[in-house]
């Protein structure tokens, strides 16, 4: 029984395919097929139905698999441990990061890492939360930037920063007179929201707990960008959230249409997620650095705001 053998059989699991588990282990489907099948022979078991499509685990493969990650998770300490004897911080770090705050933090954060760090190499996708948090699970992703707290006993949270929710209002609407609003100021107010599947939505309902979403009479609008957000309200009025960091990216006359809340602020918690198992630690520190290098201050605290749930 091989290393090898073990990442062949985790990558079938992970993408349900022989053909995509070869591609993402750069082998031929046959090579792949022939070392899943001698270890199948070795230990007199049969790990996978291949009359499934997708392909599946048997029941025994399961935990077969299950067994295999934390064998290859564990084998991958060595090579921690030598990278942090040597002080480098090299190789691929594969990061999923949730929309609503990717756009606002990332471009600033990637340009940073690659040159401090020209023998890393970053893998950033795009995904929702339960997205990031199965991929941590099965292998795919090595961390995610995301909104917490999740209560998750298999993840592990390092809070990150602190983001004050603002509202976008039309200068349309009764509320634009206001200088600051409340979550009871919404209750009367159609409310764009993101699509299901996005923790932002699920924050923002928590928030406005009685606030009418059906936005136009014949219209159910499904969208994951908060840009789309804002152009609804500036063509169609009404109102919706932003993070606080999304403003930066509002011009002058975008800007005037912002009004925070009343103390204590609405806020979500975002931070760096990893598998409880997770060894890449270094990458993991100089990411977090990189992170908190361009936030401000006042978002790292936590004092005086109140954490939205998801």
């Amino acid at each position: 029984m091989t290393l090898v053998q073990l990442e062949y059989i985790v990558a079938v699991d992970t993408y349900r395919s022989f053909v995509t588990a070869a591609d993402k282990c750069f082998v031929t489907q046959p090579t792949l097929s022939m070392q899943i099948q001698k270890l199948e022979e070795l230990i007199n078991v049969k790990i996978f139905d291949r009359s499934k499509q997708p392909v599946s685990p048997t029941e025994i493969g399961a935990q077969i698999i299950a067994q295999a990650r934390i064998i290859l998770q564990e084998s991958g300490k060595i090579k921690e441990l030598i990278s942090s004897q040597q002080q480098d911080i090299l190789g691929e770090l594969r990061i999923g990061v949730i929309p609503t705050v990717a756009p606002y933090l990332l471009p600033e954060v990637i340009s940073s890492m690659l040159e401090k760090y020209p023998e890393l190499k970053l893998l950033i996708w795009e995904y929702t939360t339960e997205d990031i948090i199965h991929h941590l699970k099965t292998g795919v992703l090595d961390c995610g930037i995301l909104a917490t707290p999740l209560t998750d006993p298999n993840i592990t949270e390092t809070p990150l920063y602190y983001e004050n929710f603002v509202s976008y209002i039309s200068k349309n609407s009764k509320l634009y007179k206001k200088k600051a609003v409340d979550a009871e100021d919404l209750n009367n107010e159609n409310i764009w929201l993101l699509n299901e599947g996005h923790c932002m939505r699920n924050q923002v309902l928590n928030i406005c707990r009685s606030t009418k979403n059906n936005r136009l009479p014949g219209l159910e609008y499904n969208t994951g960008s908060v840009e789309t957000l804002v152009r609804m309200v500036d063509l169609n009025g009404g109102a919706t959230l932003l993070p606080e960091l999304a403003i930066a990216e509002l011009n002058a006359k975008q800007t005037t249409k912002i009004r925070h809340f009343k103390s204590p602020e609405p806020v979500r918690e975002i931070s760096l997620v990893t598998h409880k198992n997770f060894i890449k630690k270094r990458m993991l520190n100089a990411l977090k650095d990189e992170i908190l290098e361009i936030i401000p201050k006042a978002m790292r605290q936590k004092k005086k705001k109140d954490v939205v749930g998801i």
